[in-house]
């Protein structure tokens, strides 16, 4: 049996509450590092609360963070661990689960490992019109993403999309930088505006829950887009003030 498959098949005998309490929860167990990120990302395990599982997690300690000048307050980690909560609170489920927590190099952002299918032509396919990348293109315009890479897509071996590595999102000045324009300037559905409104509605609990992680004035950016966004009926278009797509793109 392959790792990925192994991988799945053990997540298939994990409830997803026990593995949400795990990964929060449980002792962090480092085994790598992945050399490619600009920040410390150290590749790990949690054993479940059961005692029977281990389940692979990424943990960004902020402490093995780069300073940004174009992001000076807070950290990226909290700022992962917001877009995780928007999400959410959009009805997504495009970022694994990831928490804010204590490991063996101080507080960092921990996420759940997702096991990707190596055969999947990534780069193509981000340059379709598939529905779930317009879902995460949405959520990029809400976030204000700057980085959304193709190497920060994901999909795993049941064909599930997930996007990854948030931490340069919910600026208070407008910086979306994607590789994802394919429904620029395009009409929202009626689905995408009720989800949209539904945030809105929601903004004294969504409030709340972002509060220690990103400024005041960031949670009142995040709320003026998404109102912006309702208003317009359109997905955004590319900015001529600034680079609409990051560097490299993969």
């Amino acid at each position: 049996m392959s790792q990925s498959k192994r991988v799945s098949s053990l997540m298939l005998e994990l409830d997803p509450l026990s593995i949400v309490k795990s990964i929060a929860t449980s002792e962090i167990l480092i085994s790598g590092r992945l050399v490619d990120a600009s920040n410390a990302t150290l590749f790990g395990k949690v054993i479940s609360d059961t005692g029977v599982h281990e389940i692979p997690i990424i943990y960004k300690p902020i402490a093995g963070e780069r300073p940004l000048w174009d992001f000076p307050d807070g950290d990226l980690a909290s700022r992962e661990v917001a877009a995780y909560q928007i999400n959410k609170f959009l009805g997504f489920n495009i970022v694994p689960f990831t928490t804010l927590r204590d490991g063996p190099y101080g507080i960092g952002a921990v996420q759940q490992w997702i096991e990707i299918d190596e055969a999947f032509d990534l780069i193509t396919f981000s340059q379709t019109d598939d529905f779930r990348l317009r879902e995460i293109a949405l959520f990029d315009a809400v976030i204000n993403n700057t980085d959304r890479k193709i190497g920060h897509l994901l999909m795993d071996a049941d064909n599930k999309l997930f996007g990854i590595d948030h931490g340069v999102s919910l600026h208070s000045e407008n910086k979306l930088r994607t590789v994802l324009w394919q429904w620029r300037g395009m009409q929202l559905t009626e689905i995408e505006v009720g989800q949209l409104q539904k945030f809105i509605s929601e903004r004294e609990r969504i409030t709340v829950s972002l509060r220690n992680l990103i400024t005041v004035l960031e949670v009142d950016a995040l709320f003026a887009r998404v109102s912006s966004l309702i208003d317009a009926g359109i997905f955004p278009e590319p900015s001529e003030e600034w680079p609409a797509i990051p560097w490299p793109p993969i």
